[in-house]
């Protein structure tokens, strides 16, 4: 067994893992933070991503005795976040929810998009997406729903961007 000091969602943990223990594992197993999703298990689809300090990352490929010092934020950590709740929103307004397996990483990929790419374009969107796999909307809500609030964000819809584009 190995020694994590961990922080995850907001609370300081001090506790024995073993070494061969993947992050989203510890997650779901010991702390029973269970929206944190495993798909591939190989890091590829991208239903395990939650932030750690800060950045979307894969937990189903990150040991958790590597996560020493670092925090974590799992979906379940969102519940009060004002960009979340714009996501959470558009998803539904957009029909981007459909089985819901890919939800909690898509969401916390479209909310790193959200606060770090204010201005990114639907190829942009739409790249930044593609680590995380959907097998049942098509991608056309997600992006839809990314769309929405960053165009809320800056006042702006997406016919009054295009017209925009068609000037410049």
């Amino acid at each position: 067994m190995s020694r994590l000091d961990i922080i995850v969602n907001g609370k300081p943990l001090k506790v024995e893992v073993e070494p061969r223990t993947h992050l989203a594992d510890f997650l779901r197993e010991q702390r029973m933070l269970t929206g944190t999703n495993l798909g591939c298990e190989q890091g590829v689809c991208g239903a395990c991503t939650l932030m750690i300090n800060g950045v979307p990352m894969r937990s189903c490929i990150i040991p958790a005795v590597s996560c020493g010092g670092a925090e974590v934020r799992t979906i379940e950590d969102f519940d009060n976040d004002p960009v979340m709740a714009e996501l959470r929103a558009a998803f539904t307004a957009e029909h981007a929810l459909q089985c819901g397996y890919c939800t909690p990483g898509m969401l916390a990929t479209a909310r790193d998009i959200v606060t770090r790419l204010p201005l990114a374009d639907d190829a942009r969107i739409r790249l930044e997406l593609a680590g995380n796999l959907c097998r049942c909307t098509g991608y056309v809500g997600l992006v839809r729903a990314i769309r929405r609030v960053l165009d809320a964000r800056h006042g702006t819809s997406g016919d009054e961007k295009a017209k925009d584009q068609q000037r410049n």
